[in-house]
């Protein structure tokens, strides 16, 4: 019996949301607002974790950035 494999094939868009998603998370992110950050190519993901780096909470950082 041959079990059917499903392959989820990540594109470069997702792979590059992903990258950033787990970089806002490891700044201090919560994971629904690194996914909301993470998807918006407008946000800079250098100028969002420089915010928090800087002792900004994430929530506050999250309401300036979007």
């Amino acid at each position: 019996m041959a079990a059917e494999l499903q392959t989820t094939l990540e594109t470069e868009s997702e792979r590059i949301q992903r990258w950033r998603r787990e970089l806002l998370e490891k700044a201090g992110y919560g994971s629904a607002t690194a996914v909301e950050l993470a998807a918006r190519p407008d946000v800079d993901l250098h100028v969002a974790m420089g915010l928090v780096e800087r002792g900004c909470p994430a929530d506050i950082a999250a309401r300036i950035l979007l």
